[in-house]
C-alpha cells in the first residue's frame, strides 16, 4: 500500500499525451480496468495487459475494441501454448494488432525463469516481445517489494535475441536505486547503449 502508484489516469494520460507529442515516438502503457482503456487509447498507441492480468477477458476485450495495438504479458502462470486464448479475445474484437511478451515463469517462491521455447512457442500464434529487466525479478522478495537481479539482464536478452523474436521491452532508468517502481530489476541508463549495439549485432549474425 505504500508503493508509489503513480499520478492518477487523467494526469497519467496527460503526462503520456505530451511525451508522445513532443518527441513524435510511439507511446505505450499499461491498462488495468476495462473503464481505462478507452481513456488510455486517447494518448498511447499501445495497451499493454499486465502479466498478472492477461486472463482478464473484459479487460483483454476493451483494450482490443479501442483498435490500439495491444500487448499481452504473458503470466508468470501460463504456459505459453496457452496464450492462444488470451490472443483470441483480443481478436474477437477485429483487432488483429496484438502481440504477445515473455516475461519469465514463476519458479518456486520469488523467483522467475526464463524459458526460451516459450519464444518460438508464441512466436508461431504472434508477434513476440522479450522482456529482458522483469525477467530478472524476483516477485515480493525485498521484504514485500520486487528485488531483482538486474546484472542477468545482458545474458538473457542476448539469448533471446539470437533465439528470434520481434522486439525487446526493458525498464531503463537514470538512477535505478531511487526509481519509484522496479528500481531493483531496471537497466542503468548508462548500459543501454553498448547493450543495443550488441544486441542489432547479434541479431544481424542470426539473420
Amino acid at each position: 500500500m505504500k508503493s508509489f502508484r503513480g499520478p492518477g489516469l487523467k494526469e497519467g494520460v496527460r503526462i503520456l499525451g505530451e511525451i508522445a507529442r513532443s518527441t513524435g515516438l510511439p507511446v505505450l502503457t499499461d491498462v488495468h480496468e476495462a473503464a481505462q482503456c478507452e481513456v488510455a487509447a486517447e494518448a498511447a498507441d499501445v495497451l499493454q495487459i499486465p502479466a498478472f492480468l492477461c486472463r482478464q477477458t473484459d479487460l483483454l476485450v476493451a483494450a482490443g475494441r479501442t483498435g490500439r495495438a495491444v500487448n499481452i504479458k504473458k503470466g508468470q502462470f501460463v504456459a505459453p501454448g496457452d496464450m492462444i486464448h488470451n490472443l483470441e479475445k483480443v481478436r474477437s474484437t477485429g483487432n488483429e494488432r496484438v502481440f504477445l511478451t515473455e516475461r519469465g515463469a514463476s519458479f518456486g517462491y520469488n523467483n522467475l525463469v526464463v524459458d526460451f521455447r516459450a519464444l518460438a512457442i508464441m512466436r508461431a500464434m504472434a508477434p513476440v516481445v522479450f522482456d529482458g529487466t522483469h525477467s530478472v525479478q524476483q516477485p515480493s522478495a525485498a521484504n514485500g517489494v520486487s528485488g531483482g537481479q538486474p546484472e542477468f539482464i545482458p545474458l538473457l536478452t542476448r539469448a533471446a535475441v539470437a533465439a528470434g523474436i520481434d522486439g525487446l521491452f526493458l525498464e531503463v532508468h537514470d538512477d535505478p536505486a531511487n526509481a519509484k517502481s522496479d528500481g531493483a530489476n531496471a537497466l542503468d541508463l548508462k548500459l543501454l547503449r553498448p547493450l543495443l549495439e550488441r544486441l542489432l549485432a547479434i541479431q544481424a549474425a542470426a539473420k
